[in-house]
């Protein structure tokens, strides 16, 4: 496991915390996708300059990479991957910890990237707000990805101890010099 796109079923899962990580295990370079998606004003990078950004990065022999954005860029970056890790967490554990995070940016006026701040109107009042597309999103991707995904290695994690196992297993095997994928736990067949 040397090139890694981490997903999630919906915001709040964890995705960027994981990606931090397994980056910091594996010894490459972290990519969170929103910093280059998200320009100033929460302008949206063009699709080509996206593409022309991800090119040396996926090139490298290392990285784990926050996101796919795949109504930008298709299937590039899980394509790109050696693995994809789903985190996939029960709603009762990611809603909580997406209006912690969001209510933590909005209060005290978080810089996020390029120096954007959330909205009160875009969390929560918006027609596509933050908390509408997160569950949105969630049972989507719960339908669509399992088929989507069929041709990537995947790893779906389902709950907070498999998370924490996943990265132990990891930081593990990298510290005993193991081969890529030692330690890693084989992709779930439950997946439907």
């Amino acid at each position: 496991m040397r090139r890694v796109a981490v997903v999630a079923s919906a915001s709040g899962n964890g995705k960027t915390t994981l990606g931090r990580q397994l980056a910091d295990a594996l010894g490459v370079q972290f990519v969170e996708l929103d910093a280059l998606v998200h320009g100033p004003a929460w302008a949206e990078t063009p699709d080509d300059v996206l593409r022309a950004q991800l090119g040396p990065i996926l090139a490298s022999d290392g990285w784990v990479i926050d996101g796919t954005y795949q109504h930008k860029i298709g299937d590039l970056v899980p394509r790109s991957a050696d693995t994809v890790v789903w985190l996939d967490l029960p709603i009762r554990v990611w809603f909580p910890r997406l209006v912690r995070r969001s209510w933590r940016h909005y209060r005290g006026h978080e810089r996020l990237w390029n120096d954007n701040k959330e909205s009160l109107t875009s969390l929560v009042f918006a027609r596509d707000s933050l908390f509408v597309w997160a569950f949105r999103s969630h049972f989507r991707r719960r339908r669509e990805w399992p088929e989507g995904l069929r041709a990537s290695r995947v790893v779906r994690l389902r709950t907070p101890a498999e998370v924490e196992r996943l990265v132990a297993d990891v930081r593990v095997n990298q510290g005993q010099g193991a081969t890529a994928g030692a330690g890693v736990p084989p992709p779930r067949s439950d997946e439907r």
